[in-house]
Order: structure tokens, then C-alpha cells, then sequence
């Protein structure tokens, strides 16, 4: 029996001809990742182990993103944990204010992931990177601080189930909602410990922005990773911009998958999650008598260019509903400046709407649109449990960029049918 395109990944990461589900491995890194929450948490731990220097300094990546600017003491506190570590080892990777951004909207934009690596970040949606083809995954602070001193993680081999696209997704639909869809379908266990495996001809009408939104929420059906194919369009978006030759895995055509699932990307539509969880989604038509009170359009799920492109589209020369407050957030700061160069940035205020600096901000209930008990909010974000915005009386509702827009302009939640 062949392998998938995850199990070739590891087990040449891992030094070995074949691996097999439920395999325990030890494989090389290619990055490990760490940003101004679960850094301090690691860094703690690597100096009680005992080490004192990284496996390299160039395969480090620090990312200050979810309390930076910093909003309180606290926050500063942690930072400054995560510069001080960056500076004495010397990090080349380590993005503080200025040249901050969402970690895993940033990575992919510098080149710092590429196709065919291992990665490991002690954030759960590191498996945003597999849309480039490569095997990522999220791990505990304990599991990062051992990566950067050693260059290796313990995996077990994921058993994995395959996603089959067919058609082209409709001009009002975006990968937001492919896997909200996916989700609301195999519910937010349906891939435990699994790797959702993208393939399929639709694959081929899907921007890398799409893709990387895909693998994104992989993890919100609990899956280990997500990963798509490398094709012409990931080969674009890596040329002149990986720091490494990308290097180019292809599953067996006698791979064992527990599931295929086939999904027609022609019937999407624009669909939203309901609170308290990611899987409880229906058809934004059918939710036009919920009234929000915040709109929040970013985050490292949907705060990449096309996703200020599609609210761009829809709010220049409008005005938000009185009473929303309509919170924009560029996923890195070359995102933002073209966002000004395009004069984007003005339409959005224009619009009534408020932009921010990159950061996580307001999807972990960290700042920048903390929800007040009563309160909705229609968010681009990844997650809507309980409390996960502000007061565990609020609520959030998860959407694409084009529905988050079109509710932002009319005061409830609505789905966008295009001009």
C-alpha cells in the first residue's frame, strides 16, 4: 500500500523509506514557530532543560502578534521575554512592531515556509501551511522549546481522508466558506488526529489565499494538519519568494484514505457558524433576522489581500449600518501598505469602518473589539466558543470577507449576491 502526501513528507523528514498510520517517528524540522503568547511559556523551558543555544538560528521563527502593540503590562512583559531571547540567539526570523504581521498570514508572504517542510509552531493554526504543500502542525510551548534546541519532534503518523474538489467555486464564495461547509459536514471532530488531504480538479480554481484559509480552520475540525497539492498556482506564488528550493511530494495513486469525501464546489454558498461552535453553520440567507452589533474582517484565517480586496468591493461608496462597529484588520504590514497604495485603506474609512494595525487582536478576546455581554459579532476569524470574543454573554458568527461586508452595510447578517 502506498502513502499519502503527509506520510511522504514525514517519513522522508523522519530519515525512512515508508511509514505507516500510527507510526510513532522522530523527523528533522524545517521551522519552528512561536509567537508573544506561547514564547515566554517555551522559552521558560528550554532554559530549565538546559539548553543554551537553538538547532539553528535561521529555522526560528518568533512572530509578536496576538497583544502586540502591546495593551498592558502583561503583554510588555512577554515581549520583552520574547525579544530579549530573539536578540541573544541571535534569531534572523523575529517580527516585532513594524514589521509585524499575523504569524500565519506573514510566513508564507516572506518566504519563510515552503513546499515539502516539516514544521511544528506552538500555535494551533500552524497547519495553515500545508496549502504550500507542506506538512505543518500546532504543538504545546513544552514540544516548541525542544524544537529549537534540537531541530527534531515526535509525531505519530496520521491516517488520513481525502477531499475530492470538482467544479469552480461561485463568484460570491470564497475557501472561508468550502470550510465552514466541510465542517458544518463532518462536525468538529470529524478529522481528529487525521490529515485532511485537498485533492481534486476544483483544487486547480483555488487561490492560494483560498488554500491557505482551507488549511487554516484544518485544525477546527480537529484534524492534524491540512494539505493541498502543489500545482502551478503554488509554484507561483513560491517562486522568488521561498527561502529554500521547494521540494515536491505527490501521494501514491495506491494511498489508503479512512474516507473520500467528493464535494462539488459549484453548490458553496456563502454560509456562516452559529455560536458556540465552528460545525453549527447554515446558509447566510436563512440568518437575515439576526441584527450584529461589530463586524471584524482579518485575522491569520481571512486577513490576506484577496480578503481586503472582497470588502474593498463591497464597501467603497457605502456607508456601515448605523450602530455596527466595522473593524478591519490587514494581516501584515505589506498587506496594509498596499491596502494605502490602493487606496483601500481610505474607502474603508470612508465606509465608517476602523483599521488596524496587524494583530490578532479581537479573535482570542484580546483587544481591539472585546464584546460586551448581549453583544454579536459577524467575524472572519477561525473560532466562536464561548467567550472567545469578550463576555460568555456574546456571541460570534463566522463568515467569509464577502458576507462579513455585506452585513456590515446592512445590520444583520446577510449573504453578499454580487454586483
Amino acid at each position: 500500500m502506498g502513502m499519502t502526501m503527509t506520510q511522504k513528507i514525514l517519513a522522508a523528514h523522519a530519515g525512512l523509506d515508508k511509514v505507516a498510520d500510527g507510526q510513532l517517528i522522530a523527523a528533522k524540522l524545517d521551522i519552528v514557530l512561536g509567537n508573544d503568547i506561547t514564547t515566554p511559556v517555551a522559552v521558560n523551558e528550554f532554559k530549565k532543560a538546559g539548553f543554551d543555544k537553538v538547532f539553528d538560528q535561521d529555522r526560528v521563527a518568533i512572530v509578536l502578534d496576538h497583544f502586540v502593540p502591546n495593551k498592558d503590562i502583561k503583554a510588555a512583559e512577554q515581549s520583552k521575554i520574547c525579544r530579549e531571547f530573539a536578540g541573544s540567539h541571535c534569531i534572523s526570523h523575529f517580527y516585532d512592531v513594524g514589521k509585524m504581521g499575523i504569524e500565519h498570514v506573514l510566513l508564507p508572504e516572506q518566504g519563510i515556509v515552503t513546499a515539502g517542510d516539516c514544521i511544528i509552531g506552538a500555535d494551533s493554526h500552524t497547519c495553515t501551511y500545508g496549502a504550500l504543500g507542506a506538512f505543518s502542525t500546532g504543538v504545546g510551548s513544552t514540544d516548541m522549546a525542544a524544537g529549537m534546541a534540537t531541530g527534531k519532534a515526535w509525531f505519530k503518523v496520521p491516517s488520513a481522508i481525502k477531499f475530492n474538489l470538482t467544479g469552480k467555486l461561485p463568484p460570491n464564495c470564497s475557501g472561508k466558506d468550502v470550510i465552514l461547509t466541510i465542517i458544518g459536514s463532518i462536525g468538529v471532530d470529524g478529522a481528529l488526529y487525521k490529515s485532511m488531504e485537498f485533492t481534486g480538479d476544483g483544487v486547480h480554481g483555488l487561490s492560494m489565499d483560498d488554500r491557505l484559509c482551507i488549511c487554516n480552520m484544518a485544525i477546527e475540525a480537529g484534524a492534524k494538519n491540512g494539505i493541498f497539492p502543489v500545482d502551478d498556482v503554488t509554484m507561483g506564488y513560491l517562486n522568488g519568494r521561498s527561502e529554500r528550493t521547494p521540494v515536491v511530494f505527490e501521494a501514491d495513486t495506491d494511498a489508503e484514505y479512512e474516507r473520500i469525501i467528493d464535494i462539488d464546489l459549484a453548490t458553496i454558498v456563502p454560509t456562516v457558524a452559529c455560536p458556540h461552535l465552528p460545525e453549527n453553520t447554515c446558509p447566510a440567507s436563512e440568518l437575515h433576522d439576526i441584527e450584529i452589533d461589530q463586524v471584524v474582517i482579518g485575522s491569520c484565517t481571512n486577513g490576506r489581500i484577496e480578503d481586503m480586496e472582497a470588502a474593498y468591493n463591497i464597501l467603497r461608496g457605502k456607508e456601515v449600518a448605523a450602530g455596527i462597529r466595522c473593524i478591519i484588520i490587514p494581516g501584515t504590514m505589506q498587506i496594509l501598505r498596499e491596502c494605502v497604495e490602493r487606496g483601500w485603506y481610505t474607502a474603508f474609512i470612508d465606509a465608517g469602518a476602523v483599521v488596524s494595525t496587524p494583530t490578532c487582536g479581537p479573535c482570542l478576546g484580546g483587544y481591539m473589539g472585546i464584546l460586551a455581554a448581549g453583544e454579536r459579532c459577524l467575524a472572519t476569524t477561525n473560532r466562536n466558543f464561548v467567550g472567545r470574543m469578550g463576555h460568555v454573554a456574546s456571541e460570534v458568527y463566522l463568515a467569509s470577507p464577502h458576507t462579513a461586508a455585506a452585513s456590515a452595510l446592512a445590520g444583520y447578517i446577510t449573504e453578499y449576491k454580487g454586483v
